[in-house]
């Protein structure tokens, strides 16, 4: 109780220590009266004294807590992490919501809400505001990095100046509901450490989780000019008792130097910890109404989730050009009206498949905009509508969830929706043995004017977020517009082949931005070298596919000159191409690794020419030696993964097919050395003896 007696708390309270005793022992709960008073005696805040179950300090109960500098002379002139990304409101819709999708609680069956809300304030809205924030507390360190010739002092700098001169700030307020909100302790492993007070931890909770780096967040504050975000969760489970109202800021600074003393760069706006010995921490509070509302961080009921609210948002990529629809002139990148209008384009581009529902079930993600002036609403919230930006592929994702699409095109204007598949060869991972062939699905339809641009292929797995939206190349001539969408991973169906393995290698195959498919060091280390490979073989493939579903019928392809060559005779005789003998498929790639038992593991890729599907094929391993005969191995297991059987040993192709993929183990009691000690060949012979 702050170094006081319970017969000193009585005293200054008005009541008997026994009460004093009761309370602390959860055996009675004082009135909202004796509760003023109690706070007024300890030095704290009402929501300090009805939410806390431990006990508070003397002294302001919420402050600024800046981290000092390294005692070996260290010095960040800003977060790395920030710069993966550029300030765009779009990127953060983009980031944000998919850390909502991520946190969504599948359970409920119903979707994650998130809710963006532009907050301009101006004269006294914005004096009250500062007030709340402890503004005066922060007016030096914010000087000191201004004063720096780094990029982070020049962007504080430049919003500083804004908004001394234009007495205006800017508040993007992001919002999630039906999610897990921000749980777990302040400083171990959890959601809450993971977002407030860690860097690269993602800490992410379900199977289909679009985000792997622990990146994502940091948009958050790289789209606030004065690097500020304040956080109020409502926790889907409980934490010290309590699951609303968990408060807290954190400040991303360059290093500095204020008052003679030196600081390393972040600071966190909370209660001091009574727990951490000889240092000043901040850590999150519960706060009560009035706090919350003074930091414009009210929610909307109780249901779970986050709200971060990002003070002084800017957007630099929305600067006024001869289409924004802003109509003040003013050139700024915090303009509302486009910020508006760039969140909501934003959404529609990323999301409109998440926000897609289909079969009776409602989509994951239900997102809006709004827009207000001094807490008014100046732009109606907005609630984002596939249907309308995306008709054709809403569409099409709907009628695959629906189990309506057909397998040929054959009414035009009838908004069709055909459906194939096309294979995904998923390499093994370190600790598996194989991986095996994921059947992605592909969904073509007719293009509508409102899709933008046509002729297009939209790549997504899991969390159906759009991971690239690119042109289909070498359509013929005449083409009617479409609009394609490849579904893999798990997004291609729960019961698709293989959907864990193909979640798992697409996942690993994404940049930070997740906007594409390719190779990274994640999908090096984890997979191979080469894996990228097995994703350019899948769009080849989609692409492929596209291309005979929308093709038109030869009757309707063939030319004039066609038709007028066939009402002719020509004199002579015909020549007559020789016939040749068609050239054997060949090894093209080769994937292999010792596995736990000391077997070779090997994943391998065959190239076949034209007409060479027929030949059958033996696989042979050997071991690489300097001189004489390479010993043989026998295969364990031999599997085919893609275009391919295996009968007794021999590999036979699929009819047409240009490539092929099998895996197999070595038998190790066949070795005459151990593997670590050894090289291996793998050759394909046309027999059993020949090569």
């Amino acid at each position: 109780m702050a170094g006081r007696t319970q017969t000193e708390l009585a005293a200054s309270v008005g009541v008997t220590r026994a009460a004093v005793s009761a309370w602390i022992t959860g055996r009675a709960r004082p009135r909202d009266e004796t509760i003023r008073k109690i706070a007024e005696a300890l030095g704290t805040d009402l929501g300090t004294v009805r939410n806390r179950t431990t006990d508070t300090l003397v002294g302001r109960p919420v402050a600024w807590y800046h981290r000092p500098a390294p005692l070996d002379g260290g010095r960040e002139f800003g977060n790395p992490a920030a710069f993966a990304f550029e300030a765009d409101v779009s990127v953060l819709a983009r980031e944000a919501t998919q850390n909502s999708l991520d946190e969504r609680i599948a359970d409920s069956g119903r979707p994650v809400r998130v809710r963006y809300t532009l907050d301009e304030l101006t004269g006294e809205t914005l004096a009250r505001f500062c007030k709340a924030i402890r503004w005066e507390e922060l007016v030096p360190h914010y000087e000191a990095a201004a004063s720096q010739d780094q990029k982070v002092g020049q962007a504080i700098a430049a919003g500083l100046r804004d908004m001394n001169t234009r007495d205006r700030l800017v508040l993007l307020r992001v919002d999630d509901y039906n999610a897990h909100g921000l749980t777990g302790d302040d400083y171990e492993d959890g959601r809450f450490a993971a977002v407030m007070r860690r860097q690269l931890d993602s800490h992410k909770s379900g199977r289909h989780a679009g985000g792997s780096y622990g990146l994502g967040k940091a948009t958050l504050w790289a789209a606030s000019r004065l690097g500020l975000v304040l956080v109020n969760s409502t926790l889907h489970e409980p934490h010290e008792g309590r699951t609303a109202g968990r408060l807290i800021g954190r400040l991303d600074l360059p290093w500095r130097e204020v008052d003679g003393k030196a600081w390393a760069g972040p600071a966190w706006f909370g209660r001091p910890d009574p727990h951490v010995d000889g240092a000043d921490v901040a850590r999150s509070w519960w706060a009560d109404e009035e706090i919350v509302e003074q930091l414009r961080l009210t929610r909307d009921g109780d249901e779970p989730g986050t709200s971060f609210l990002i003070v002084g948002a800017h957007d630099v990529a929305s600067l006024i050009d001869a289409t924004s629809p802003e109509g003040d002139g003013v050139e700024d990148d915090d303009s509302v009206h486009r910020m508006h209008g760039r969140l909501v384009q934003a959404l529609e581009r990323n999301f409109w498949a998440a926000m897609t529902s289909g079969a009776g079930r409602r989509p994951l993600l239900e997102a809006s905009v709004r827009t207000l002036r001094n807490g008014a609403e100046i732009i109606a919230e907005e609630h984002v509508d596939p249907r309308t930006s995306q008709p054709s592929r809403t569409r099409a994702l709907q009628a695959f969830l629906d189990g309506t699409t057909v397998e040929r095109l054959t009414e035009k204007g009838s908004g069709q929706v055909v459906m194939t598949t096309v294979p995904l060869s998923v390499p093994g991972r370190e600790e598996r043995r194989s991986g095996g062939e994921h059947r992605a699905v592909l969904l073509v339809t007719e293009a509508e004017d409102a899709d933008g641009v046509l002729n297009t292929l939209t790549t997504m797995r899991g969390n159906r977020m759009t991971v690239r939206m690119k042109p289909v190349p070498n359509l013929p001539i005449g083409t009617d517009p479409f609009q394609a969408v490849l579904l893999a991973g798990h997004a291609a169906g729960e019961e698709a082949p293989f959907a864990d393995e193909a979640e798992s290698f697409l996942r690993a195959s994404e940049p930070p931005e997740h906007d594409k498919w390719g190779q990274t060091d994640e999908l090096r280390t984890r997979y191979s070298p080469s894996a990228y490979r097995r994703i350019g073989s899948l769009v080849q493939e989609a692409h492929k596919a596209v291309r005979e579903l929308v093709a038109a019928p030869k009757e309707k392809r063939r030319t004039s000159a066609e038709r007028i060559r066939k009402r002719l005779a020509v004199g002579g005789k015909r020549a007559v191409r020789p016939a040749t003998v068609a050239g054997l498929p060949t090894l093209d790639e080769l994937d292999a690794r010792i596995g736990d038992n000391g077997a070779w593991c090997i994943t391998a890729e065959v190239k076949i020419p034209a007409n060479g599907d027929s030949w059958p094929l033996v696989p042979v391993a050997k071991l690489a030696v300097r001189s004489g005969p390479k010993p043989v191995l026998a295969w364990s297991e031999l599997t085919a993964v893609h275009n391919c059987e295996v009968v007794d040993g021999v590999l036979h192709f699929t009819g047409g097919a240009r490539r092929a993929t099998f895996s197999g183990v070595t038998d190790v009691t066949t070795h005459p050395v151990r593997s670590t000690l050894s090289s291996l060949v793998v050759e394909l012979r046309t027999g059993m003896g020949d090569k």
